[in-house]
């Protein structure tokens, strides 16, 4: 069974997620602050948060960010006011997994955390896949380049493995969100682009002039199976 932690100030709102959430036979644990949700995922860490933006003292982004750095396997979904998109970005940016815009359907967000949920379950049957200098170690969801290790994600990971099982053939836009985000997800193809942006960033010395994620103008990406097909 999996345990899913519920962030938000409002009262409210919290117990109406929280009602859903236990309908549908989750673990949940509660937390009307930042700091408070931190405490107690030292204590007992979860396998996805839902995290709401605007909270008092420490701020969502905060949160995310520490979470992040201390417990970089846990998903997030972030919890947003309408319209803002900037928060969406943001928030991708930061590392969470996806987002759900308030005033929201309690169906649609359950939908949310069972499509993260299961495709972080997913195993692959190669225990560790190897190309060019990386390494990805399927059984931990850990990667290496040169033997630098790379902290990754979920969405991160998810990505650069889909990336790389293609084989060098072009992955369009299209395809990854509906392979990475869900067919309910509302977004627009630039959450790719984010979140390509920061695989760069972290795998390569000069993310302006990438040896491994190649773009395909106005299709997609592709991973660079050797140094001269850039």
């Amino acid at each position: 069974m999996y345990n899913i932690m519920v962030v938000e100030d409002e009262d409210s709102i919290r117990e109406f997620i929280l009602i859903n959430l236990k309908r549908d036979g989750f673990n949940v644990v509660e937390a009307a602050t930042g700091e408070e949700a931190l405490d107690k995922l030292r204590l007992s860490p979860v396998d996805l948060i839902v995290l709401d933006i605007m909270l008092p003292g420490i701020d969502g982004y905060e949160v995310c960010k520490r979470v992040q750095a201390e417990r970089p396997g846990t998903a997030i979904i972030m919890l947003t006011a309408k319209g803002q998109d900037t928060d969406k970005v943001l928030g991708l940016e930061l590392g969470a997994d996806d987002y759900v815009v308030k005033p929201f359907n309690p169906t649609e967000l359950n939908a949310r955390i069972k499509a993260i949920l299961r495709r972080l379950k997913r195993k692959n049957p190669e225990k560790k896949i190897q190309v060019k200098d990386i390494i990805i170690d399927t059984d931990r969801r850990k990667v290496t380049v040169g033997g630098r290790p790379i902290e990754l994600t979920n969405k991160e990971y998810e990505l650069f493995l889909l990336l790389l099982e293609a084989g060098g053939s072009v992955v369009s836009r299209d395809e990854i969100l509906n392979k990475l985000w869900d067919t309910n997800f509302y977004g627009d193809t630039k959450t790719i682009d984010v979140h390509i942006r920061r695989l760069r960033e972290k795998l390569d010395d000069d993310p302006s002039c990438p040896r491994y994620i190649a773009t395909v103008w106005g299709v997609g990406y592709r991973f660079v199976m050797e140094e001269n097909d850039v």
